[in-house]
């Protein structure tokens, strides 16, 4: 029984969005001569530009294009040939519809955005003055001077139109793949080691089933990461990733660096070896059960002294590997060290600019302290003025005795006191009956007027 074929390239294509959803009829429009709809009818050419859009970036994304590139897309006669629908035929609009992609900075030649010094997101960059340019100007100019069109009319996508050809990076699926790398990143160690990768060790740490990437879409990313996110900072063969956050960082690669990378690498290499030799001496086991099995003694043990052999191997890379490790982590540690006394030395610095700061000397600050006390004493007679003031114009005489105040309350106090002890005696007096009235004396002598001092 022959096992089950691969999908043929039309049915993964039709498998895709947003292929999946649309009709046959949909498509003959779609894939038909779009490029005089951008005057005599926008919003459909819009709806078809957009469309092919997410066609183009599902077909990238998929990486069922013959270089299996998951960023970039090849635009030449096999692109063609994978998007040809039964009932349909090859896309027409592919050719104009790839202009119109890089008039809007969704598209960009591979050539352009590796080359260039400046990012994408720049508006002084070249390319996209250029598109800018091209924008305020009739499609038939603008195709006219992108090589898809001629001075008697628009060239069919046909095999001798080729001018629109070539290798695209897709900006939308390499700011997506950045940003899963950014955040794959971001839950690793802080250690110096974490941050550093080769070209290989890169590949090998992001790719995932899913989105295994080529050689070229590595370059791609990593040049975007760099020039565009400035999260790497790459030297040759070595990539750094960086704090974006701190402007303070340092973007270069070191000696340091480097030397941290060769331990890193080498240690992923011998646990390579390790699992190798551990994959064959297994297979040596079973190889020898086998001939046990089938009464085949010399057999058998030729493969027990192979894997004793690959036995004694393996311990010594065990070995190597546990210094090498013990030595990573080594260098790790002391240059964490390093990082930390160099912030502890910006601290000081920082710290010691500022307490030398003429504001905090200390005959400044003497001299500030006095000023804040007669401030507070010329606020404190201010306030004083405002509230004499106050009661003038309110008729309330603020020149006032304080003794003469306190004795005038006492007065009050010892009058109440005496209204007090009358009025109980009177009480006392109502109370009793055999009370009389005092006989009243007949030579008292009348009571004189009190005389008032001058």
């Amino acid at each position: 029984m022959q096992p089950p074929s691969a999908p043929k390239a039309g049915e993964a294509l039709l498998a895709l969005p947003p292929y999946a959803t649309t009709s046959t009829s949909r498509l003959q429009s779609i894939y038909s001569d779009i490029s005089r709809q951008k005057h005599s009818n926008p919003e459909s050419y819009n709806a078809n530009i957009e469309w092919w859009r997410r066609a183009l970036e599902a077909i990238t994304r998929s990486g069922i294009q013959q270089r299996g590139s998951r960023l970039v897309l090849t635009a030449d006669t096999g692109l063609m040939d994978l998007l040809r629908v039964p009932e349909v035929g090859k896309p027409l609009a592919l050719s104009t519809v790839v202009t119109e992609l890089r008039i809007q900075k969704s598209l960009f030649t591979r050539s352009d955005f590796l080359n260039s010094k400046e990012s994408i997101y720049d508006s002084g960059w070249l390319p996209g003055r250029i598109a800018a340019y091209v924008v305020g100007k009739p499609l038939w100019w603008a195709l006219e001077q992108l090589g898809v069109v001629g001075e008697e009319g628009f060239l069919t996508a046909s095999a001798n139109d080729t001018a629109w050809f070539g290798d695209y990076v897709v900006i939308s699926l390499v700011e997506a793949a950045a940003n899963e790398v950014l955040e794959q990143q971001s839950l690793k160690a802080t250690g110096p080691g974490d941050a550093l990768y080769s070209f290989e060790s890169f590949k090998r740490e992001f790719s995932t089933d899913t989105q295994l990437f080529t050689d070229g879409d590595v370059k791609v990313l990593i040049k975007f990461l760099e020039r565009d996110r400035r999260a790497v900072v790459v030297d040759k063969d070595v990539i750094k990733f960086v704090d974006t956050e701190n402007l303070s960082a340092v973007r270069e690669i070191t000696s340091v660096d480097r030397g941290i990378l060769e331990l890193k690498d080498a240690v992923s290499r011998l646990q390579a070896q390790i699992t190798k030799f551990q994959r064959n001496m297994d297979e040596y086991t079973e190889k020898a059960s086998i001939a046990l099995r089938q009464k085949h003694k010399p057999g058998a043990l030729a493969c027990l002294r192979l894997r004793k052999q690959i036995e004694d191997v393996l311990n010594k890379r065990l070995e190597s590997l546990t210094t090498l490790q013990a030595t990573l982590i080594s260098v790790e540690t002391a240059a964490g060290d390093v990082d930390i006394m160099k912030s502890y030395e910006s601290s000081t610095a920082t710290l010691r600019s500022i307490l030398a700061h003429p504001s905090l000397q200390k005959e400044s600050i003497e001299k500030t302290m006095d000023a804040m006390a007669e401030a507070k004493a010329d606020a404190d007679e201010i306030d004083q003025s405002i509230r004499i003031g106050g009661n003038v114009a309110l008729g309330i005489d603020a020149a006032f005795d304080e003794a003469e105040l306190e004795e005038e309350l006492r007065m009050l106090a010892q009058e109440a006191e005496t209204g007090d002890m009358q009025a109980k005696l009177g009480d006392e007096t109502l109370k009793t009956p055999d009370a009389r009235p005092s006989p009243v004396q007949p030579h008292a002598e009348p009571q004189r007027e009190p005389v008032l001092s001058s």
